[in-house]
């Protein structure tokens, strides 16, 4: 049995040589995979190229399992394969407090205004309608995390990482969820909730995966819903806003701001008006990118895929 991992992370390939696997590394930034490896049963990957995936697809034919250590498997579906044919598993779990950590960040720099500041900084001017004296919690502004309402949409392993940091702050945290239900002391609704509960929202944190259902689920009309002092943070995948009308409750002051980590084109065109709309966090995809503990998902999925079991996060 071969197992074909890459080199674009920086993996302790000796905790996983108590198998009785071959061990093989490739360039998953390389257009091709050396014929040698041709005959891989398994196929561990992390920022491969769409070109060396579709090169997999069509050459790795004796491929029966993908340990893709990516949050979601677009890429790996996007390539063509088919997970009824070969087991495609994900990274959930290996970006959880990466992401949170991030997501934790760009409130924090939503409700102190930390990029204002910064903006005035490089301007060499002194913000002084930031310092001083303030306002305690005023209610048409986020400020604060302090009995802020904060929603999460895309109730997951990251919203249960995050929500530890918010409550100790002081915020006030609901869940959104297929499922409804109580999480880790947290309510959770469904979408149908979100007519009542985006008007009541200072914050809306989402943490949605990239698929058809997702597709533009922050749109125009529920963008009205939300009070004109709230703030979004996306972490989860561009796709999920529809980034027109976004940008037009931006700079007609319909909403607080956004703070985005995420969008439909990435790296985000020249001349996008995201660059440019009022009270707007551009960040570069950072939340996640460095899969942490990924040694022990392969380990734990590769003891059971040789003795026939179900693996973990199978999509």
């Amino acid at each position: 049995m071969k197992l074909l991992y890459p080199t674009s992370l920086v993996i302790d390939v000796d905790s996983l040589k108590g198998f009785s696997v071959d061990l093989q590394p490739y360039d998953a930034k390389a257009a091709t995979i050396p014929s040698q490896h041709h005959d891989a049963d398994i196929l561990v990957t992390w920022t491969n190229t769409v070109d060396n995936l579709k090169y997999a697809k069509a050459n790795l034919t004796k491929l029966r399992w993908i340990q893709s250590l990516a949050a979601g498997p677009n890429d790996v579906l996007n390539a063509g394969f088919d997970p009824s044919q070969t087991i495609v598993t994900t990274g959930s779990g290996l970006h959880d407090h990466t992401v949170a950590e991030h997501a934790l960040g760009l409130l924090l720099t939503s409700a102190r205004r930390f990029h204002e500041m910064r903006d005035y900084q490089l301007q060499g001017k002194w913000p002084g309608h930031l310092g001083g004296p303030q306002p305690d919690r005023p209610k048409d502004r986020f400020t604060t995390l302090r009995d802020a309402r904060v929603l999460i949409w895309g109730f997951g392993n990251i919203a249960k990482c995050l929500v530890p940091s918010l409550t100790t702050l002081g915020a006030t945290v609901k869940g959104i969820a297929r499922t409804p239900g109580v999480r880790n002391g947290i309510e959770i609704y469904n979408e149908s909730s979100l007519p009542e509960l985006l008007p009541n929202t200072d914050a809306l944190v989402m943490i949605l995966p990239g698929d058809a259902s997702t597709k533009h689920a922050l749109n125009a009309e529920r963008l009205k819903l939300l009070p004109k002092h709230a703030w979004i943070v996306n972490v989860g995948r561009g796709t999920s806003i529809n980034e027109d009308a976004l940008a037009a409750a931006l700079d007609n002051e319909e909403i607080g701001g956004a703070a985005l980590d995420v969008f439909e084109v990435e790296p985000l065109p020249e001349g996008h008006k995201l660059w440019k709309t009022k009270n707007t966090v551009v960040s570069p995809h950072a939340a996640g990118g460095r899969p942490q503990e990924a040694e022990a998902l392969i380990a734990y999925n590769l003891r059971r895929f040789i003795a026939g079991q179900d693996l973990r996060n199978v999509i």
